[in-house]
């Protein structure tokens, strides 16, 4: 029987239960549209529940907060002490029951146990997941157990849920270390499939500069965007002299110091710049005294400084002993934690298997989270290297942190590796596990010189020319990609379209069936994806190259799960309109018919009775594409480019691309006022097309 619920419920403080709901809600909100979170009991109801508004906002759930909870602790152990447990479990499956039946599932999150009183001698979470019919997920935490206390707990756990009557899903072991890990996949290996474990991280549990900020109320005397993001490894209070001071700090501390102290200030400043000290992660001054204006006057003249400086009203002895309380939490803008956990989830769960087990809808919709989340699995189940050629640029930095951390590629970056760490380490990220090759010093550059003067001398280049090229980091990357070092690369950011494209062309060059590369966007609309091509790359295409642009496009939909029904857009739909324009269209149409019989194609089509079946009725009430089209031929550059561009800007949609299509290896451009997560959809992309390649 398939499932319409799950439950999932930790007995112990900081097991996780935030990070499974959101591993679980990415594969519900992968396959499905209309989702929904429950809690049945939270902390207290005029206090704003932390689980329930991340996972809104994290997924733009279509459910009012008043709809994600049942009733708060209070109210709860009042019912069970006055014997009305009946009554209350009625209550919450009326709640629960009146959500279930408008979504398409209901992910559902318990209450700690050891939130509970004593008085309460039964697991209420077994009740309510046995109550509402949904089926149960147990966490585990590791941290501190034996891999035999473990082991135990497993099997009490599994026996209590299964006495209580509830379906078991799965069960989540989380922090385990790994000589527990070892130990613990050996002994359950055989005997339990459906129990994942997830190893510790260190950082997931490693406060944030945004955590000291909540914790402490402290302002930001300096923040650049991003900073609060930074993690914190300890914190340093700047008790000793300069000399000795300096030999104490460590990699990622934060140092609390009064803004009086200029000696110990200007020494880490001068540490922050230096590449034989520690990246602090920021400072702190108590007493919310300020810097001398000298100070700030110096700090405010150094270049790309980046080291976020906070001010508390309280003494150094109080704010240490704050920090020392506070607890690292998963907030819904700290993208670095959220994609080091969704990577540790992904890497360690079964997720075929997953989707199996739980029910899915039928239907057309295809939102724009769906959407990425998919390429995002895609990508993960092929892993493929990218080269990114633009490091210096801070968000292919970011990007390329993300991209790691969830596992969606492995990324090659051209750089000087000592600058790129200093550069990368500044910023406060982690790309540690990048590869890294300076061009410009590498073996491979007199490999790369020879093949490309052979490759183009017949066309008069001669060797020093070929030496040029090959300084130029597109180059080299696009023949890294060519010659099997890389199997795609992503530039544009910094570079023009020309800059990225024009190597590709004379290095990679196109697949043996198309004669015209070109280009599509994925336009994200609210609950369905459309393909704009070409709206990047060929001015004005004739009839033969238009059609092959079509049959471009309806291919790269296929492969990522869309499918196709083409539009050949005109100003004139069917025979209606004459013209040289309109003819061109035409005999584009016609030519894919012949090419590709089986293609659902409409042309020339105007793009109302292509998109509205209204429209298209009274237009063209027999075609099969119209009112229903999904991929969208423009008949020249100004039109395609106009038109995306305006979608995106007045609607709301996310746009994605272009992507290029018709080389034999993946190269793609980003715009040069491309955000991170461009950057980061991008190069899942690339990596698919790769795995398409192969």
């Amino acid at each position: 029987m398939k499932i319409k619920s799950l439950y999932i419920s930790a007995q112990e403080k900081n097991a996780g239960s935030l990070f499974i709901c959101m591993g679980m809600m990415e594969i519900l909100k992968r396959n499905l549209y209309r989702v929904a979170f429950f809690r049945p009991i939270i902390l207290k109801k005029d206090v704003i529940d932390g689980d329930i508004s991340f996972i809104l906002e994290k997924y733009n759930l279509n459910i009012e907060y008043e709809d994600c909870y049942g009733c708060d602790i209070e109210y709860a152990e009042t019912m069970i002490a006055t014997n009305r447990v009946n009554e209350l479990m009625n209550e919450l499956i009326e709640k629960f029951k009146r959500v279930e039946s408008r979504y398409d599932f209901v992910l559902c999150e318990g209450i700690r146990r050891s939130f509970l009183s004593t008085n309460i001698n039964y697991d209420l979470n077994l009740k309510i997941a046995q109550n509402f019919g949904a089926s149960y997920i147990n966490i585990i935490n590791a941290k501190g157990s034996s891999a035999h206390d473990i082991y135990e707990s497993i099997m009490i756990e599994n026996k209590n849920i299964n006495c209580d009557g509830c379906e078991h899903f799965a069960t989540f072991i989380n922090r385990v270390d790994d000589k527990k890990y070892n130990e613990l996949k050996e002994k359950l290996a055989q005997k339990y499939p459906n129990i994942y474990l997830l190893r510790e991280i260190e950082e997931l549990d490693m406060l944030t500069i945004q955590d000291i900020m909540d914790g402490l109320n402290a302002k930001s005397v300096i923040m650049r965007e991003n900073d609060n993001l930074r993690v914190v490894g300890a914190f340093k209070v700047a008790a000793l002299g300069l000399d000795n001071f300096l030999g104490q700090i460590q990699e990622n501390d934060l140092v609390i110091v009064p803004a009086d102290r200029s000696e110990i200030i200007l020494a880490l400043l001068g540490a922050l710049y230096s590449k034989t000290y520690p990246n602090i992660s920021g400072i702190i001054f108590p007493f919310n005294i300020q810097t001398h204006p000298n100070i700030k006057k110096l700090i405010d003249g150094l270049d790309d400084f980046n080291l976020p400086i906070l001010s508390v009203s309280t003494d150094i002895y109080e704010t240490a002993k704050k920090i020392s309380t506070i607890n690292s939490r998963l907030k819904v803008n700290n993208h670095r934690k959220i994609s080091l956990s969704l990577g540790l989830f992904n890497s360690s769960v079964d997720i075929k298997a997953i989707e199996q087990k739980i029910a899915t809808t039928s239907n057309d919709i295809v939102t724009p989270m769906m959407f990425e989340y998919k390429l995002f699995e895609m990508a993960r189940l092929n892993k493929k290297r990218v080269v990114l050629p633009e490091s210096s640029d801070e968000r292919i930095l970011r990007a390329a942190e993300i991209i790691l951390r969830r596992g969606v590629a492995e990324v090659i970056f051209l750089a000087n590796p000592a600058e790129l760490k200093e550069r990368y380490m500044k910023l406060g990220l982690d790309l540690s596990s990048a590869s890294v090759i300076d061009h410009l010093e590498s073996p491979l550059m007199k490999e790369f010189v020879d093949i490309f003067y052979e490759m183009r001398k017949e066309k008069g280049l001669t060797i020093q020319a070929s030496q040029d090229a090959m300084i130029h980091v597109n180059y080299f990357a696009t023949m890294m990609v060519h010659l099997g070092y890389a199997d795609g690369m992503v530039s544009g950011a910094v570079h023009s379209t020309a800059d990225t494209i024009r190597p590709a062309l004379q290095i990679i060059k196109t697949t043996k069936d198309v004669k015209i590369v070109s280009s599509l966007f994925f336009m994200c609309l609210k609950t369905k994806v459309l393909v704009y091509g070409d709206c990047a790359i060929n001015q004005n295409p004739n009839a033969q190259e238009l059609a092959q642009i079509a049959i471009s496009c309806a291919k790269t939909a296929s492969y990522f799960g869309i499918t196709p029904r083409v539009a050949m857009l005109s100003y004139s739909t069917g025979e209606s309109g004459v013209g040289a324009d309109v003819d061109k269209v035409r005999v584009a149409t016609n030519i894919v018919k012949s090419l590709n019989p089986n293609l659902l194609i409409e042309g020339p089509i105007q793009y109302d009775a292509a998109i509205d079946k209204t429209v298209a009725e009274v237009k063209l009430p027999n075609s099969k594409v119209a009112g229903d089209a999904n991929v969208f031929i423009f008949p020249d550059l100004n039109t395609g480019n106009n038109t995306y561009k305006a979608v995106q800007r007045s609607s709301d949609v996310i746009a994605i691309g272009p992507i290029i299509q018709g080389l034999r290896k993946p190269i793609n451009d980003l715009s040069r006022g491309c955000l991170v997560s461009d950057i980061v959809n991008t190069v899942a992309i690339t990596a698919i097309q790769a795995g398409e390649k192969n």
